[in-house]
């Protein structure tokens, strides 16, 4: 069983380094270029379960992978609130918070790591509960706190995992002890 974490292609907000949180923007047309680009890789797989984030940018990801019909919206797969944070750069949130980390100090007015801890760690159980091969479309940040939920270290163990728009993961197992199979892998053109 595997868990093939996709994250959303690019938006103008991904583009200028704007965290986006509950700000429900699309794709780019570019974004939709690199969705389209894992509809060969996925459908080969036929996925026991399908959970899509119900932001527009995560949705329209998971319809152009392919796999739009069978996607059930789940809102644990919700990007991190920001709170004050939306919408801002890293650049913006240095000015008035020096050194600030989301992953280790959550967001004023939005969400602190135990809270997307939390959530994350029901869509690991619901992943872990099907036969079969689970695909995620999501976001970000809250996709780094997936992955290091999943292989047992606190959300802020995020930190430690670099994550593109448009791009495919995939968490497994080593024997019996959860994994990382595949990270931040892009997806190239057929001709390229």
């Amino acid at each position: 069983m595997s868990v093939f974490a996709i994250r959303h292609g690019e938006t103008a907000w991904s583009l200028n380094g704007q965290h986006t949180g509950t700000t429900d923007i699309p794709l780019t047309g570019n974004g939709r270029r690199l969705a389209a680009r894992m509809r060969p890789v996925l459908a080969a797989n036929p996925f026991g379960l399908v959970l899509c984030s119900p932001m527009r940018r995560a949705r329209e990801t998971c319809e152009l992978a392919g796999l739009g019909e069978r996607a059930i919206i789940d809102p644990d797969l919700v990007e991190w609130n920001y709170g004050k944070y939306e919408g801002l750069t890293p650049k913006q949130i240095d000015e008035v918070a020096p050194g600030w980390l989301i992953f280790r100090d959550g967001c004023p007015g939005g969400e602190a790591p135990e809270q997307v801890a939390a959530r994350v760690d029901r869509v690991i159980a619901r992943s872990r509960a099907v036969a079969g091969d689970t695909a995620l479309f999501a976001h970000g940040h809250l996709l780094r706190a997936f992955a290091a939920r999943w292989i047992g270290l606190p959300a802020s163990g995020g930190q430690h995992f670099l994550l593109n728009t448009g791009t495919l993961c995939v968490l497994g197992y080593y024997h019996e002890i959860p994994a990382v199979q595949v990270w931040n892998r892009p997806l190239l053109d057929e001709a390229a």
